[in-house]
């Protein structure tokens, strides 16, 4: 019998955790009860653990048979949910108001987490698996925290391969590709200070609106004039506040903000560089101030060569090589990107989608595709037996 096939027999329990884990969605470092949950399955399974790592991260650290490789590879999901009131009415519908798994990583927890009872039972590798439980992906940057932590030097991997569910993907497939696979995700915050005043005498104003419209204006040509066309970058601005309900007073000041989002570190760079510096043109024009607030966030997630290739070849190996196909690199951002920039490795894309209808990421209506949590554990197990196979 096939991983797969075995792991298929046992969906009902891989489900049944998984809807366990939707029903108690906890945010960024607050995965107390969702740690817990998975510190006391793997503990049942003999596994050993290691807890404390980003306040609520669990790393289960499974020993192959021969025991005497100091080899060992890395499998990381994410455990956080996000501030999103849930309208699935599905009978494992959020119980925690306002929060819900409308990214999926509750798949994802429950996939590594088959991946690890198999490992567990068979352990038909030579070396040590490095099963990652992290928290805070969505926008806590735990990632960042457990490297920060020395994770690499408390276990030590050779390698460390991540996974994100797919909706917009036929379930069952696969999509990956060299270099980057999600772009990096700073934020920015510009406040204009003007001169308020009546809106029947302007001339004896400075117009914080007109000011920030060219703003919002000008700053739409930076990437279009500035990045190599070959290459991608993406400004948006996603806050525009100003005046009150008085439709005939100047305000004094607007407030602006966006997300600024880039593929390459050069072009990241470049196009925070850019953006402060027509925001301050611009206001100089119009006699205004200006602050900027410049937020980094994280970096782009790049898959390194021979990890890609090699996460390519596993995937096949689970489903074929005709439903392993190419990913289109998104402007959607990762916190995974901490792991790859001080490890090789590379990240994957399961295809989870049922139809072309089917609710995408972040949404109220998600809910994960069980059908496809043995395809997830299956390409985590095939991943550890091949990477550490034995002599």
């Amino acid at each position: 019998m096939s991983v797969l096939a075995k792991l298929k027999s046992q969906n009902d329990e891989f489900s049944t955790w998984r809807r366990h884990i939707h029903q108690h969605p906890e945010t960024a470092f607050e995965e107390v009860q969702t740690s817990d949950y998975v510190a006391k399955l793997l503990t049942e399974w003999g596994v050993e653990i290691h807890r404390g790592m980003a306040k609520t991260a669990v790393v289960g650290i499974i020993k192959g048979k021969a025991g005497n490789s100091n080899r060992g590879l890395g499998l990381r999901a994410d455990l956080d949910a996000l501030n999103i009131l849930e309208e699935t009415n599905v009978k494992h519908c959020s119980k925690h108001q306002g929060k819900m798994h409308a990214c999926g990583h509750d798949g994802h927890t429950a996939m590594l987490l088959a991946a690890t009872k198999h490992l567990s039972e068979t352990r038909n590798f030579d070396g040590t698996v490095y099963a990652i439980f992290q928290p805070a992906e969505e926008g806590g940057g735990g990632g960042n925290v457990m490297v920060q932590e020395g994770f690499f030097k408390k276990f030590p991997c050779e390698a460390v391969f991540g996974m994100h569910n797919w909706p917009w993907q036929p379930e069952g497939t696969f999509a990956i590709c060299e270099g980057p696979m999600t772009a990096s995700t700073d934020t920015f915050k510009v406040t204009v200070q003007g001169k308020g005043g009546h809106a029947a005498f302007p001339h004896t104003t400075i117009d914080p609106i007109v000011c920030a419209a060219q703003i919002v204006s000008a700053i739409q040509h930076i990437v279009s004039r500035n990045v190599d066309p070959a290459d991608s970058g993406v400004i948006s601005v996603c806050k525009f506040q100003a005046g009150t309900e008085s439709l005939n007073v100047v305000p004094d000041t607007v407030a602006l903000g966006g997300t600024v989002r880039a593929f390459k570190p050069a072009t990241r760079k470049m196009l925070e560089e850019k953006l402060r510096h027509v925001v301050k043109s611009v206001a100089d024009a119009f006699g205004a101030q200006v602050e900027i607030e410049w937020k980094a966030g994280y970096p782009s997630v790049v898959n390194s060569a021979k990890e890609t290739e090699f996460a390519r070849q596993v995937a096949a190996d689970v489903v074929g090589k005709d439903k392993v196909l190419p990913f289109t690199p998104t402007m959607g951002g990762e916190d995974f990107a901490y792991f790859l920039q001080a490890s090789p490795g590379a990240y994957i894309a399961l295809g989870t989608g049922k139809t072309d209808k089917d609710p995408g990421l972040h949404n109220p209506h998600f809910d994960f595709n069980d059908d496809m949590l043995p395809v997830g554990a299956a390409y985590w197990v095939r991943m550890a037996e091949t990477w550490l196979k034995g002599k």
